[in-house]
C-alpha cells in the first residue's frame, strides 16, 4: 500500500465510477442489462443483440461517445437513461470511500471530481450516493468535449481550475486515463486495486494501486 507524502499534495483529483463507486453497476448495465433490453426492445435474440453491439462498443471505447448517453440513445434507438434507472439499486459506494473523502476535506485539500460519466449518469448516482458535499467541483469530461484519455482534457481542466500538476494526486481505475494524466505531468498517481467488487483484483501494471482507503489517509 503506497504511503503518500501529503505535505506535497494540494489538489486531489478523483474519478467516480470504479474509484469512489463500485464499478459493478456500470459493468452489469453495459455488459448484461443493456444487451438484454436491446434484444427485447428490438425483437432479436440476445446473441444477435451482442453481435450488433460489440463492434459499436469496440469502435467507441475510450472516446467521448463511449460515455455519452445521448449518443447511445440515438445509435441504439433505445431509452438509455430510463434503462439505467432499472438497475439503479446496484449503485454503491466503494468501501470507506466516504471516510477518505471526509479526511482529505478536513485536511484542507482541494478536492475535485473529474469523471467521464455523462451528466445524466452523474446526476443519477449523486441522487443515490451523497458525494457532492465533499467536492469543490464536479466536472464531467462532457463539459470540455474531450474524454480524460485525451491530452486536450487536461489542457481544458487547467484552464478551468488552475491546478499545479506537480502538487496533485489523481486516482482513477482506468489505466489509459492514468497514462494521459502522467503525460500531462500529474505527479502523484494511483490506480484502483478492485474497481468492480464482483471481479476481484485487477492488474494495474506500472501504477501503484489503492486497496484500502483507510490506509491511504495515514499520515494525512
Amino acid at each position: 500500500m503506497p504511503r503518500l507524502a501529503w505535505s506535497t499534495i494540494d489538489t486531489v483529483l478523483l474519478d467516480m465510477d470504479g474509484t469512489l463507486l463500485d464499478l459493478h453497476y456500470d459493468n452489469h448495465f453495459w455488459l448484461e442489462h443493456l444487451p438484454q433490453r436491446y434484444a427485447q426492445l428490438h425483437g432479436v435474440s440476445l446473441a444477435m443483440a451482442q453481435l450488433e453491439l460489440q463492434p459499436l462498443f469496440t469502435d467507441n471505447a475510450g472516446k467521448l461517445n463511449w460515455y455519452c448517453l445521448d449518443f447511445w440513445t440515438r445509435e441504439l434507438n433505445i431509452p438509455v437513461r430510463e434503462l439505467k434507472l432499472e438497475t439503479a439499486d446496484l449503485i454503491a459506494l466503494r468501501p470507506d470511500a466516504d471516510t477518505f473523502l471526509a479526511a482529505i476535506q478536513r485536511a484542507g485539500k482541494r478536492v475535485i471530481m473529474i469523471t467521464n460519466a455523462h451528466r445524466d449518469s452523474l446526476s443519477l448516482k449523486l441522487e443515490r450516493i451523497e458525494l457532492a458535499p465533499y467536492f469543490e467541483r464536479l466536472i464531467s469530461s462532457h463539459d470540455y468535449g474531450y474524454p480524460k484519455e485525451n491530452a486536450q482534457f487536461w489542457d481544458a481542466l487547467q484552464a478551468d481550475i488552475g491546478f499545479d500538476p506537480a502538487r496533485s494526486l489523481f486516482i482513477d481505475d482506468t489505466l489509459p486515463v492514468l497514462r494521459s494524466a502522467q503525460a500531462y505531468g500529474v505527479k502523484h498517481l494511483l490506480a484502483v486495486c478492485e474497481p468492480d467488487s464482483r471481479k476481484g483484483a485487477k492488474d494495474t501494471e506500472e501504477f501503484e494501486a489503492v486497496g484500502d482507503y483507510r490506509e491511504l489517509i495515514a499520515g494525512l
